[in-house]
C-alpha cells in the first residue's frame, strides 16, 4: 500500500511539474484549436509526454522517497526534449523558409505564361516545394469558393511565417490594384527570403558548438546521478532529511536556470509575424 500511495504521490508531482512548466512558459497543455498535420502531432506528443513526466516522478519517487527528485525528474522529460533535441524542427524552418523563396518565383514565373495572378497560383499547386505543397494545394481549392484576397489571408494564417506574410501581402496588393512591377517584386522578395534562410543556416551552424556542450552537460550529470543512486546509495543520504529536499531543490533550480540560459544562447527567434490574425479574427472585423 505504502508503495502505491507513494507511486501515486509521484504521479501527482510529475503532473503537477508539467502544469507549472507549462504555465511558466506560456503553453497551452493540450494544444487545443490547432489544425492539420502539426496540430495533430503536437495533440498525440502532449499527452504522451505528459504521461512520460508522470511515469519519471512516480518511479523516482518509489527508488529515492524524494518529492523534489520526482518532481525534478518529471520536469526533465517535459524540457529535456527541447534542451537536447529540437534539430529536425529548426531543419524543417528552414526548409519551410526556402520552400516559401521557391514558391514565390514559381508565381513570378507563371505569371509570364498565365492570364493572371489567380491562374498563376493555380499552374503551381502541382509543383509547389513539399514543405508547404498542402498549404499550396488548400489555396487553390479556397479559390473555388473564395476571392483571392481571402484565400490569400488564410494561406498566410496556414503557413504561419513572417517571410509567407511579405509575399501575401505583394499578392494581395497584386489583387486589389493593378501592380506596377510585381515581377521584379517577387524577385526581390524571392532574393530577401533566401538570404534570410543562409542567414538562419549559418547562425545554426555557428550554434551547434553550445547545443553540443548541452549535452555533454547534461548527459554527465544524469549519468553520475543515476550511478551513485545504483551503486552508492548511501553518498546521498544526506537528501533524505527535509533539509536536504530543501537544498536538492535549490540545486535543481540552479540546474534549470543554467538549462535556460543554454537553450535561449542556443535558440533563433523568429520575427513577430505583421500579419498574425486568425481566420476568425477577420471574420469578426468584418
Amino acid at each position: 500500500m505504502t508503495t502505491v500511495m507513494m507511486a501515486a504521490l509521484g504521479g501527482m508531482v510529475g503532473v503537477g511539474a508539467f502544469l507549472i512548466f507549462a504555465g511558466l512558459s506560456g503553453r497551452r497543455v493540450f494544444a487545443a484549436g490547432q489544425t492539420g498535420r502539426a496540430g495533430r502531432l503536437v495533440d498525440s506528443l502532449v499527452p504522451a509526454r505528459a504521461a512520460a513526466a508522470v511515469a519519471a516522478g512516480a518511479g523516482v519517487l518509489v527508488l529515492t522517497g524524494w518529492p523534489v527528485g520526482a518532481l525534478l525528474a518529471a520536469a526533465g522529460v517535459v524540457a529535456g526534449p527541447r534542451l537536447l533535441g529540437g534539430r529536425s524542427s529548426r531543419e524543417a524552418s528552414i526548409a519551410r523558409t526556402e520552400a516559401i523563396a521557391a514558391w514565390t518565383e514559381m508565381v513570378r514565373d507563371s505569371m509570364a505564361a498565365a492570364s493572371g495572378l489567380e491562374e498563376a497560383i493555380l499552374a503551381t499547386a502541382t509543383v509547389a516545394p513539399p514543405a508547404i505543397r498542402p498549404e499550396v494545394a488548400t489555396l487553390v481549392r479556397r479559390l473555388e469558393h473564395q476571392s483571392l484576397s481571402d484565400a490569400l489571408a488564410a494561406f498566410g494564417d496556414d503557413v504561419s511565417h513572417p517571410s509567407a506574410d511579405l509575399v501575401v501581402a505583394a499578392l494581395s496588393i497584386a489583387a486589389r490594384m493593378e501592380a506596377s512591377d510585381m515581377t521584379g517584386l517577387l524577385s526581390r522578395l524571392a532574393e530577401a527570403i533566401r538570404g534570410e534562410a543562409r542567414m538562419r543556416i549559418r547562425v545554426e551552424v555557428g550554434r551547434t558548438r553550445v547545443r553540443t556542450a548541452t549535452k555533454v552537460i547534461v548527459g554527465v550529470v544524469g549519468a553520475t546521478i543515476g550511478l551513485l543512486t545504483v551503486l552508492n546509495r548511501s553518498y546521498l543520504v544526506a537528501y533524505d532529511s527535509p533539509g536536504g529536499q530543501i537544498v536538492l531543490l535549490f540545486v535543481g533550480a540552479i540546474f534549470a536556470a543554467g538549462g535556460w540560459m543554454l537553450l535561449h544562447m542556443s535558440e533563433l527567434e523568429m520575427p513577430e509575424r505583421f500579419s498574425a490574425r486568425s481566420a476568425s479574427d477577420r471574420r469578426m472585423s468584418r
